[in-house]
């Protein structure tokens, strides 16, 4: 038997209560309380100021896209291309774009983003790189090929990988074996970021700014089309990207609506990338949702998802409450909606799908 080298400890003297009690005496001091259309735009706009400057992408500076196309492969149904933008001066994203074969000349198409989450090794899991084992036993597992599933409804697809994911990994986890390769560098970035002030989300949201920059000079691209969709991480992308970016039309969330109290203060183990500093001072999710109002918004919740905190679908509803208000305003209930399965932390799709071919339809 080995020589026991600690003692035991009879107490704990943590913090977490008075960080709870803190959270609910400050917490959501600019959160949406319009009663007016007028109310709601003016507190939209300050709201996006706050976001900004919180976020850091008050301090992101535009470069040229420089794209540069690195390979072109034909799928069973579509072209699955590679390519390389510049984001800010000497960051490049990868993506995968996934163009639906039948594309007539001159024939514009609605382009989906499709934003990757964690365990997805990047852009492989959204574009169904099912060559790959690691990625067929993630795609299983979270239902991730939501992109291939895009494409094959005829949207132009865009696949990113985010910062920290893939191919762009800091060198610490740069390497093939499975748990590098699916993972990611989120927390290390985030804690570089947020002491420049600066953000991953905010970062994250920039990038796919200017991916919608660059879906715009495309000739088979209609731009009044745009739409995003991802599960869990690329849930978050999603929200952060339509609420702060009015291009995008639709908008699909999956895996990541509830209140911070419940699922980020009270379950702190999740990863870094969640947390932006000072933002729960302002704001929570379903504020942040009541920006995108009224574009079309559809939340995807899983009754198991134990992402939605120990309460569990409550913690939805409430900040679904919240961003009702922002569409109620607006006489546009209709383009927001709560699909509820049954199941765990995975992307569904049964009422996503349809949901972005109503909203991107050609007008």
């Amino acid at each position: 038997m080995s020589e026991q080298r600690t003692i035991s400890t009879t107490a704990y003297y943590t913090s977490e209560e008075r960080l709870t009690k803190l959270f609910e005496s400050t917490a959501r001091r600019s959160g949406m309380e319009a009663s007016t259309l007028e109310q709601y735009k003016t507190w939209k706009e300050q709201t996006v100021t706050n976001l900004h400057e919180l976020t850091g992408l008050n301090q992101m500076v535009r470069c040229p896209l420089e794209p540069k196309l690195i390979g072109i492969e034909q799928m069973d149904g579509y072209v699955r291309e590679k390519r390389l933008i510049q984001t800010e001066e000497g960051v490049w994203m990868p993506f995968y774009v996934l163009i639906p074969d039948g594309i007539k000349p001159g024939e514009r198409r609605a382009s989906m983003i499709t934003p990757h989450g964690h365990a997805s090794g990047g852009k492989y899991s959204p574009a169904a790189r099912t060559d790959i084992p690691a990625i067929a036993e993630a795609v299983q597992t979270y239902n991730y090929g939501y992109g291939e599933a895009y494409v094959r409804r005829g949207m132009i697809v865009f696949c990113p990988d985010a910062r920290g994911f893939g191919e762009r990994r800091e060198a610490h986890l740069q390497g093939d074996g499975e748990s590098s390769f699916l993972n990611s560098t989120c927390t290390a970035l985030n804690h570089i970021a947020i002491s420049l002030g600066r953000s991953l989300t905010g970062m994250w949201t920039w990038d796919l700014m200017r991916l919608a920059d660059y879906i715009q000079e495309r000739d088979e691209c209609d731009a009044s089309r745009i739409g995003c969709a991802g599960l869990s991480g690329g849930g978050l992308q999603t929200l952060w990207l339509a609420a702060l970016d009015e291009r995008i039309q639709c908008a699909v969330v999956s895996g990541y609506y509830y209140g911070y109290r419940d699922s980020l203060l009270k379950q702190p183990y999740h990863c870094g990338c969640n947390y932006v500093p000072r933002l729960w001072n302002y704001v929570d999710m379903g504020d942040i949702g009541a920006l995108i109002a009224p574009r079309a918004l559809l939340i995807e919740s899983g009754t198991l998802d134990p992402l939605n905190g120990s309460r569990g679908l409550a913690n939805v509803t409430e900040q679904l409450a919240i961003t009702r208000q922002a569409y109620c305003l607006w006489d546009r209930e209709d383009r927001l909606h709560h699909h509820i399965f049954e199941g765990g932390h995975r992307w569904d799709g049964a009422a996503a799908y349809p949901f972005a071919e109503r909203w991107l339809a050609e007008r």
